[in-house]
């Protein structure tokens, strides 16, 4: 008999995770903004807690991102993104998230006269505390792709002074109409300082932005990346190269990219071969946590406790992390499955080899 509904969502929450697609604006809880509006005396559109969160109700991408930017006004010191960051790692590390790296919009606040140094100071002191909470993370700037790419290479020079505070910078924003293609320049010179790079692309966008994203901006990892499926060859071209997808069930629902969990195409991109893994976005606004995107998710395409722990693995065979992390990692999960399950295949008893499921892909 194998585990309950109930201890397969409580596995789902908890089974230790690694959260690679989270925007931290987008983790802005309308309780702490309203907070913040008091303290920076910055007037809200909404009366009430519950007003703001009757207002989250989207018709697609661009209706939250008028949302979102608006919301962001409140951000004004280094204790604003301290708060922020803090308060996002204390949700997530409750929810299994064992490393965490985050999305920063600094065009989004330097364009409001809030100064990048004000962001990098709260967001850095906010990381270096939740390893108190068993949470490792990391930075990864986006440039906003609905503004020239002339803006992103002045935000780059002007976040080179804070190299060691990102490892990594991504493409985000309204996607329909701003191709990856027009981020090329600023994307190699990213490449030669040494820096990641991830991209949004094949949300509301075509296949061929996800294309666009590997070969124009050599991305190491696609962000969503569900429209895959509509090309055959990209979706063998994925498989093949094991690229790192990061998908977000909930956002998903809520911006409409598909009608309703049930409809959400996870479970095909497993079966598949690809290397999804779930992650929030904004989860304040699309009503969950990593956590509740892996027992959501679970709950409405079937899933059992081992291909939740194929996603927990994924997340951290996509990370940034060293190989020995990673290596340490794949095996809580499997410790946490087999505290679920029993023992996993090939561990049919004392002094048996283990079986692959912690393995690293080469």
């Amino acid at each position: 008999m194998g585990p309950s509904q109930a201890d397969l969502r409580a596995f789902a929450l908890d089974v230790p995770k690694a959260e690679l697609h989270v925007h931290i604006e987008g983790t802005l809880e309308p309780e702490l903004m309203f907070e913040l509006a008091r303290r920076n005396d910055v007037a809200l559109p909404y009366r009430t807690v519950d007003e703001a969160r009757a207002a989250y109700r989207f018709t697609d991408l661009q209706s939250f991102l008028d949302v979102y930017y608006r919301s962001c006004g409140v951000l004004l010191t280094e204790s604003d993104f301290y708060d922020l960051g803090r308060a996002y790692l204390e949700r997530a590390a409750a929810q299994g998230v064992r490393h965490a790296e985050i999305f920063f919009d600094p065009q989004t606040h330097t364009d409001r006269g809030v100064p990048l140094g004000t962001v990098m100071a709260g967001l850095r002191r906010a990381l270096d505390d939740g390893a108190s909470l068993g949470t490792s993370a990391q930075l990864i700037l986006c440039f906003l792709r609905h503004l020239p790419e002339e803006r992103a290479q002045a935000t780059l020079s002007q976040a080179l002074a804070y190299r060691e505070d990102f490892v990594g910078v991504g493409l985000d924003s309204s996607e329909v109409g701003f191709p990856p293609s027009g981020f090329a320049r600023v994307f190699a010179r990213a490449r030669a300082e040494g820096l990641h790079v991830v991209a949004h692309a094949g949300e509301e966008g075509p296949p061929d932005y996800i294309w666009q994203a590997l070969d124009l901006l050599g991305a190491e990892r696609i962000d969503h990346g569900v429209r895959c499926l509509e090309d055959d060859g990209l979706v063998r071209h994925l498989a093949a190269q094991q690229v790192p997808l990061t998908v977000c069930p909930l956002s998903n629902v809520r911006l409409r990219v598909v009608d309703s969990l049930a409809d959400h195409p996870l479970g095909v991109l497993l079966d598949h071969g690809l290397l999804a893994s779930v992650h929030s976005d904004d989860p304040a606004y699309f009503g969950g946590y990593a956590g509740d995107n892996y027992a959501d998710a679970a709950a409405a395409l079937d899933l059992d406790a081992a291909a939740v722990a194929r996603l927990a693995r994924n997340s951290f065979t996509g990370s940034f992390l060293e190989r020995a992390a990673v290596q340490r990692h794949l095996e809580d999960v499997d410790a946490s499955l087999r505290r679920l399950t029993g023992p996993l295949v090939g561990e049919g008893g004392p002094g048996e080899a283990p079986g692959a499921p912690g393995t690293l892909r080469p």
